[in-house]
């Protein structure tokens, strides 16, 4: 519910704060007077783009504030999911810079245009002529049926399961065009992983074969250098080890002579069984070493693999080929079991079909039910507002999609005329009973749903007379349980009113200024007696507008 607004330095408004309470509340004024400033201050704090232009003075910031009082709208998740404190009493605030910048708060916490419009749908329903043409389309039509059905639960459930089906459709999808796609290229990533598998891939193995390749391919001079080793070694004549030998004798004697000949003694038998270890080993190369063509060939063309995959899959390492290899193996291995996952996607999918499809029945079973109860409820309103033939053929017919309003499509035709053809509201419907059956649809919802507060901006515009007063009467009605406001330029409207506003321009040397302000009951015979007979307020016209307000 609006509790209170207050508009500074928007257009021809100075200042304004206005206070409202529950019930039916009209808004009149002379034509150019400032309703629609007053709709377009409110239009902004409800999430509309902002234009500088509207700013009175361009050198002052431009401060638009409505309160709402938001307790019974169930809000608390939408607060909670876009990280806002939820307070009952809930202020909305829009600033508008000299600058262009425009900024928006809830509750004192910045927020973008796309929340602010989320939020301001919640809380007021601006309905102009303009959203009349709303009742021409099906999804609006089938949200009438859905509240009369009490269906919002099971369209909830029907929405979370479409969701799964169409996530579940897509993921069948992705693996299908998968499977066509690997299947092109399934023999060619086989023959890659087998070129790859019977490669010998394993850390360290190119640096172990490039040594070995160095010793194969110098096998002759490793030989010759192995020989002189040995002969410097063991030669009969100066060899080392033959040298050492008397030198380990001669060391040998002079150990018993002291223990510094003693340490001398023990360096040169170390240094022998050391030399004497070499030996051995360059014996045992010199036997073991010899030239292998063919083993040289084998290594090498171990070498020239690995170097060519590298180059093949425009690695630099072992280490990344074993990565291109395992990467390999998981399609192959993928495209190999895909077969079953799409069957296994396919089951899943018949599984959530036969889930949405019984709560499309379900819905479609509680509307079909509750379509006879509507269309009694909307010819018996409209008897009132001078459409005593009004009739509606309403059906549901089952569609071939599933879409966010269930699996159906509702014809709803009309016609205004005893006997007459039916058609679609948008083509045999006037202006005029467009607003009239709108005005009947919405007081229906009332009765079903917990609507936000609600603003007719000239809904009764085109009528006149018992048939204005009449449409004043179900918008009084409405307003039992939801704040209502009507701007209105007819005083069978005006005077059904719990309180009744006056939107004043007025004009001095600084300017024109809109104001808005409440009329006492003195004031408001006079209001409806000028919009009875003019400014004049002749007598019969004040004694009109006192048994309008004494009727209301």
């Amino acid at each position: 519910m609006l509790t209170n607004i207050s508009i500074k330095n928007y257009a021809l408004i100075d200042h304004l704060n206005v206070a409202f309470t529950n019930g039916f509340t009209v808004i009149t004024g002379e034509t150019g007077a400032g309703k629609s400033i007053l709709l377009g201050g409110l239009s902004l704090v409800l999430g509309k783009r902002a234009d500088l232009s509207s700013l009175r003075d361009k050198t002052v910031k431009c401060i638009i504030e409505a309160e709402f009082l938001v307790d019974k709208y169930n809000l608390k998740r939408f607060f909670e999911k876009n990280d806002l404190d939820y307070e009952d009493t809930t202020i909305i605030r829009r600033e508008i810079q000299p600058s262009g910048k425009s900024r928006a708060f809830i509750n004192d916490s910045p927020v973008t245009l796309d929340i602010l419009s989320k939020l301001g749908d919640r809380l007021i329903d601006v309905h102009s002529q303009h959203q009349t043409l709303q009742l021409t389309d099906n999804d609006f039509q089938l949200k009438v049926v859905d509240a009369l059905a009490d269906n919002s639960a099971k369209l909830q459930k029907y929405r979370d399961a479409l969701k799964l089906y169409q996530s579940l459709t897509k993921e069948l999808q992705e693996l299908i065009e998968f499977r066509d796609n690997a299947s092109k290229e399934q023999d060619y990533n086989s023959f890659l992983l087998k070129e790859l598998e019977s490669a010998p891939l394993k850390e360290g193995i190119l640096e172990e074969l490039e040594e070995q390749y160095e010793q194969l391919n110098n096998v002759e001079s490793i030989m010759e250098q192995l020989a002189a080793g040995n002969q410097v070694l063991n030669d009969e004549q100066v060899g080392v080890v033959e040298a050492l030998s008397q030198l380990k004798q001669i060391t040998s004697k002079l150990s018993g002579y002291g223990t510094q000949y003693t340490s001398l003694n023990e360096r040169v038998q170390s240094v022998f069984i050391e030399l004497d270890d070499i030996s051995s080993e360059l014996e045992n190369y010199i036997e073991n070493t010899e030239v292998n063509p063919k083993l040289l060939e084998e290594v090498n063309g171990k070498l020239q693999l690995l170097y060519d995959l590298q180059k093949k899959h425009s690695v630099l390492t072992i280490s990344e080929l074993i990565t291109v290899r395992e990467g390999l193996s998981e399609k192959v291995s993928t495209t190999e079991n895909i077969e079953g996952a799409i069957k296994e996607k396919e089951e899943r999918l018949l599984n959530g079909r036969e889930i949405l499809e019984k709560f499309a029945l379900d819905i479609r079973k509680r509307r079909e039910k509750v379509i006879p109860s509507l269309k009694k409820q909307l010819e018996s309103a409209l008897i009132p507002l001078g459409m005593p033939s009004a009739s509606f053929k309403i059906e549901i017919k089952p569609a071939k999609d599933y879409k966010v309003t269930g699996k159906d499509n509702l014809i709803f035709l009309f016609s205004a005329n005893k006997g007459g053809n039916y058609g679609e509201l948008k083509k045999v419907a006037s202006g005029g009973e467009l607003s009239r059956i709108m005005l009947v649809i919405k007081a229906i919802l009332a009765k079903y749903e917990n609507l936000p507060t609600i603003m007719f901006d000239e809904i009764d515009s085109g009528v006149s007379g018992e048939i204005s007063s009449q449409m004043g009467v179900i918008m009084k009605n409405m307003s039992l349980d939801m704040q209502v406001f009507s701007i209105t330029h007819l005083p069978q409207v005006a005077s059904k009113g719990k309180q009744h506003y006056k939107v004043k321009k007025t004009e001095d040397n600084k300017g024109t200024t809109t104001s808005l302000y409440k009329l006492s009951d003195e004031e408001r015979v006079i209001e409806l007696a000028e919009m009875l007979g003019g400014k004049e307020r002749s007598d019969s016209a004040m004694v009109h507008a006192k048994e309008l307000l004494n009727g209301a």
